[in-house]
């Protein structure tokens, strides 16, 4: 054996109560520690966390204390539904950027996302961030969530049953709670075949289905303890449609002695127990919640929990947007090319009437000419001629079959 080569081991040891790990490196032979260093756990952040299709997010990951030398790797999150998840590093990102934010363009449907980083040669990783997710409302046709009852806020003692369907056989519901946790429907409800059923111990947070390779629509559900909640569609709107808000009080189906509230600002509304908005656009998107009108009964003190109206663009016509300048477009091409190779073909024409004119004999011109009155002009048609001749330089005319007729309204 060698005693002058050295075999160098290193250790990873994981502190689970702040994810973050250290690591040990130490020399065979000399059987001492070589150096101690700390590999802090990177925190990713994601923004905006609830998207609208095609909007871009920004995925931030910190690593701390700051230093230089960081090279930043970026993942998507696989469903593993035998444990969490799974890894796949996104696209171009096997080197990793020297920029600690990756920005996504065009994101459509929930989707969860992990960052870890690396320096040194060889690299030291440190360990993957959290899961962090972009939260989207809109129907994955693959992959839905339907709440019912059909709202998006519940009583604290109301139970709730949370649907998924799509093309799997195999389902799992994920909560996150107000502080970001996640969990399955395992711990707080029962998950019997595609369906989790809730008791009185659901809690508030943003929930959504599951399968192996897709995320369903989110529902930022809201429970509320107190006798008043809004009464509100899951998902998002499309614009130009309706919706009806209304205010439901635990002891009785609908609240009619009740004024609506936008972003905390109070809503006219000569309609009582509900609000009815016609057609919907972006503007009317905001935070909503209901409250009791002063009465005798003291129902000013009874309000609700706000909730998010979202509301989408209608698809056939946002992709009319970019359809009617497109078929404009392929129009316009197509009158220009009918343009030009009609200026071609009249050009030639010209051309080869040039060229004749440049060969014609005296014999020839004097030919032609005898059509000619005294005073150079040309003399009338027989009579049921019915076209007209263009008179084509002065006094000349092409040779036999180059004179161009120009119809009227008879047939030539």
């Amino acid at each position: 054996m060698d005693t002058n080569h050295q075999h160098t081991h290193e250790i990873t040891i994981s502190l689970m109560s702040d994810g973050s790990s250290y690591k040990c490196r130490f020399k065979d032979k000399e059987s001492e520690i070589e150096y101690l260093k700390y590999v802090p756990r990177p925190v990713l952040t994601v923004s905006p966390s609830w998207t609208s299709p095609g909007d871009s997010v920004t995925l931030t990951c910190r690593v701390g204390p700051p230093s230089a030398g960081w090279r930043f790797f970026w993942y998507k999150a696989v469903p593993d539904l035998s444990s969490s998840y799974t890894y796949e590093l996104l696209a171009g990102g096997t080197t990793g950027t020297e920029q600690d934010s990756y920005i996504l363009h065009g994101q459509t449907h929930t989707a969860g996302y992990v960052c870890r980083a690396g320096r040194g040669d060889p690299v030291s990783y440190t360990e993957h961030s959290d899961v962090k997710f972009v939260w989207s409302g809109g129907v994955n046709p693959a992959a839905s969530l339907t709440v019912s009852p059909h709202r998006l806020q519940h009583f604290s003692t109301e139970s709730l049953s949370l649907i998924c369907e799509g093309n799997s056989a195999e389902w799992r519901v994920i909560r996150a709670d107000e502080d970001g946790r996640l969990s399955s429907c395992y711990y707080w409800g029962e998950m019997t075949g595609s369906t989790c059923n809730t008791d009185t111990t659901a809690s508030s947070g943003v929930y959504w289905c599951e399968s192996e390779t897709q995320f369903s629509n989110a529902a930022n559900i809201t429970i509320h303890s107190g006798d008043v909640i809004l009464v509100s569609p899951v998902r998002p709107v499309t614009e130009g449609h309706s919706v009806t808000l209304g205010c439901k009080l635990r002891t009785e189906n609908l609240l009619y002695n009740v004024d609506f509230y936008k972003n905390n600002t109070i809503i006219p509304n000569p309609v009582r127990g509900e609000l009815l908005i016609s057609a919907v656009t972006k503007s009317d998107e905001g935070f909503y919640k209901c409250r009791g009108r002063k009465s005798p009964q003291g129902l000013e003190t009874l309000t609700s929990a706000e909730s998010w109206l979202s509301v989408k663009y209608e698809e056939a016509a946002s992709s009319s947007v970019f359809l009617v300048p497109l078929v404009v477009g392929l129009v316009s091409g197509v009158l220009l090319i009918i343009l030009l190779l009609l200026f071609l073909r009249r050009y030639r024409k010209s051309e080869a009437t040039r060229s004749q004119r440049t060969n014609q004999s005296p014999a020839t011109d004097h030919m032609i000419n005898q059509g000619e009155t005294k005073d150079g002009h040309y003399a009338s048609l027989l009579p049921g001629d019915s076209c007209l001749y263009e008179a084509i330089g002065g006094s000349e005319e092409p040779e036999h079959g180059a004179v161009n007729p120009v119809c009227s309204s008879h047939s030539c």
